[in-house]
């Protein structure tokens, strides 16, 4: 297939709860419509496949994650334009965000800019040696404008996001593994390797449990702490009166594998 019909973004068909979807549109995945629209067939697919727990986002372009914004397309729209390409961005990341399942970010290379946004939009990062990771956006005279306000706050607190950001510098892994901007640190070239191992272990758990915790941990960013401790009594009622709780524990004291949803 020649380089010009190879589409910005590919998907695997789902091998035991797992999806792997690949950015590779050379020659540095940069965050333009295609990989927009690319993201969003490929969750299409996942919502439309009721077995897909988790889903892994890789790259296929050595040296890089994603490099960011589409700086040629950003740079031929008025004010309008602009806005509606953001929308359209934030709108493909809000879905990786959500809890409906779990996703992995596998960063090798360069995760700048939106490449980043769309690494903090997953549940889960994990990242070679390799990996660097900014939001240069100020250099352009712009800011983050696809979460990284504030999904980076969130991972790392405010004064190490304002730093990554007002300085645009590059954050080697071995940093970004210290302040919790990567949750896993892998050898370099490794990430996509280690992502799915992690997939296939998070697959033997039960997936509406995986989804309350994600709930609730989420939860505790927005709400005070006792309404944070009512709903997670609610979560963890739920989970009881759907049945998946109960054959948790059954399946312990049996001795047996769970048979979760």
């Amino acid at each position: 297939m020649s380089e010009t019909a190879t589409p910005a973004v590919a998907w695997s068909d789902v091998d035991a709860g797992v999806m792997t979807i690949t950015l590779q549109r050379r020659p540095a995945n940069a965050l333009g419509l295609p990989i927009i629209d690319g993201l969003n067939a490929a969750l299409d697919a996942a919502d439309a496949d009721g077995s897909v727990k988790v889903i892994v986002v890789r790259s296929d372009i050595p040296g890089f994650f994603a490099a960011g914004a589409d700086i040629k397309h950003m740079s031929a729209v008025d004010a309008e334009s602009f806005t509606a390409y953001g929308d359209r961005l934030r709108g493909a990341l809000n879905r990786l965000a959500s809890a409906d399942r779990i996703t992995i970010a596998a960063v090798d290379g360069l995760a700048l800019g939106g490449g980043l946004e769309l690494a903090m939009a997953c549940t889960l990062r994990v990242g070679g040696a390799d990996a660097k990771f900014g939001l240069p956006e100020v250099k352009l005279g712009l800011i983050p404008g696809a979460g990284g306000t504030q999904r980076l706050p969130r991972l790392v607190g405010r004064g190490r996001a304002l730093d990554i950001m007002l300085t645009a510098r590059q954050v080697p892994a071995n940093e970004a593994h210290a302040i919790g901007l990567i949750d896993r640190l892998v050898g370099a070239g490794g990430a996509a390797d280690a992502a799915l191992a992690l997939a296939a272990e998070l697959c033997t758990m039960s997936l509406p449990a995986q989804r309350a915790v994600i709930r609730t941990v989420d939860a505790a960013f927005d709400t005070p702490l006792d309404e944070g401790f009512r709903f997670e009594v609610a979560q963890e009622q739920d989970l009881f009166e759907s049945g998946e709780a109960k054959e948790g524990i059954t399946a312990f004291l049996e001795k047996r594998t769970p048979r979760f949803v």
